[in-house]
């Protein structure tokens, strides 16, 4: 489990300093304004493909083990059609941007759509290699051209080429992923439990994906408070700061996918194995160790990388490290009751961080501004943790002593990641 973790580790490190890339580019390029802008499109982007997972999600990677990869295929992408096509004309209502963003919006979205549900159908067919690849690639191609068109010509340094670089970062990757999809073992004729299948998929995404929507909302609703009650500007330099900060939850990640595939994976459903818990316990030291490297980054680093306008995101770093570190920890304990299909208990956790949410985006971002929305963040982060911490100990019997990292965890750990970087 450790090795495993290590693996997909340093493949997530290397997908997460090519997006730190992407950020750096779009705050350097196109300002504090332009990121903004861009940080907008990416969170109605994420909002259209959470609705998506509705009829999909992390369900794909649940039932590809246990189905034909064409059935569970067709309806996901019939599903994710129509979610994408509904997301942007509810967006047309409400906010009324122009059309050309109302085309990139459907046409981009759509693309990450199809692109998420190969890999993870192929995830759940433990092809973690390729899963691994896939997603590398998205993001290099993303971050590659980017550079290589704002380097180039100064009329390039507009929105207008992160739409054109995001077809291609999306598109060519997804067109590759079917390589290892015809090469899996399921016949490609659609039988007529095609219908029951659909019907499974849907019964188990309504379920699983719920907490994931609300999760979302817990994440970024405060964008769209900040962009409300400040300007684009602002909300740049907060998408900055929260892509700092939020870039260590790679680290959690790794796990939790890694402890989600084996318990779906797993015929005698293990609960939490010994080798797993060690796992959880390295991650939370790891996480704990890169939050104390960010917060001792000083203003003058970040003005440096990013530019001048961008130095109050260290004070929103600063005010969002403990909720990233509790919500690590919420993150591995979903991962548990996900796998074990007990839904409703990441369901409730997950409402009363959005309630939390609601409550400290109305209260703190009219007052204290990109701050009140990393403090708000960080009291949903703890508030929902803290129910899921009291759950786990419910379910297993371990307080929360067991995400403390013991001596015998530290030396394993060091020797295989000695093993790893030899």
């Amino acid at each position: 489990m450790i090795r495993r973790f290590l693996h997909n580790f340093f493949t997530r490190l290397s997908t997460a300093i090519l997006s730190f890339g992407v950020v750096w580019l779009t705050a350097r390029y196109l300002g504090a304004a332009g990121r903004g802008a861009v940080s907008l499109f990416v969170t109605d982007t994420a909002a259209l493909l959470l609705f998506t997972g509705l009829l999909g999600g992390s369900t794909l990677i649940y039932l590809a083990p246990r189905r034909n990869v064409w059935h569970l295929l067709l309806p996901a992408y019939a599903w994710a059609a129509l979610v994408c096509l509904a997301g942007v004309a509810a967006v047309a209502v409400l906010r009324q941007p122009p059309l050309a963003y109302l085309m990139h919006l459907a046409g981009i979205s759509l693309l990450q759509a199809f692109f998420s549900i190969n890999t993870l159908l192929l995830l759940g067919r433990r092809r973690e290699k390729a899963y691994n690849l896939l997603s590398v690639l998205q993001v290099l191609l993303l971050a590659g051209l980017l550079w290589g068109a704002f380097s180039a010509r100064a009329a390039w340094l507009s929105i207008d080429t992160y739409y054109a670089v995001s077809y291609l970062s999306y598109g060519l990757p997804w067109a590759l992923s079917f390589f290892w999809l015809l090469r899996l073992a399921d016949g490609r004729q659609f039988s007529r439990r095609l219908r029951a299948v659909t019907r499974e998929l849907a019964r188990h995404s309504r379920g699983a994906h719920l907490s994931n929507i609300l999760g979302f909302a817990n994440y970024r609703l405060s964008y769209y408070f900040v962009a409300h009650f400040a300007d684009a500007r602002a909300l740049g330099i907060l998408s900055v700061g929260v892509a700092l900060a939020e870039a260590i939850w790679l680290i959690p990640r790794s796990t939790a996918l890694l402890q989600y595939v084996d318990l779906v994976n797993a015929p005698d459903g293990s609960h939490f194995p010994p080798a797993a818990q060690r796992a959880a316990r390295l991650t939370v030291l790891a996480t704990v160790g890169a939050l104390l490297v960010l917060a001792s980054l000083p203003t003058a680093f970040i003005t440096g990388v990013f530019g001048p306008e961008f130095g109050p995101a260290r004070g929103v770093i600063l005010l969002l490290a403990p909720g990233v570190l509790a919500a690590a920890v919420q993150m591995l304990i979903s991962s548990y009751f996900a796998g074990l299909a007990r839904y409703a208990v990441n369901n409730f956790a997950a409402l009363l961080g959005l309630i939390v949410t609601l409550l400290g985006c109305t209260l703190l971002i009219p007052r204290f501004g990109i701050r009140g929305a990393a403090l708000a963040s960080t009291f949903s982060y703890l508030a929902s943790t803290g129910l899921l911490l009291w759950r786990f100990g419910q379910a297993t019997g371990a307080g929360p002593g067991a995400f403390l990292p013991r001596a015998a965890d530290l030396s394993a750990g060091w020797n295989l990641l000695r093993q790893r970087l030899r």
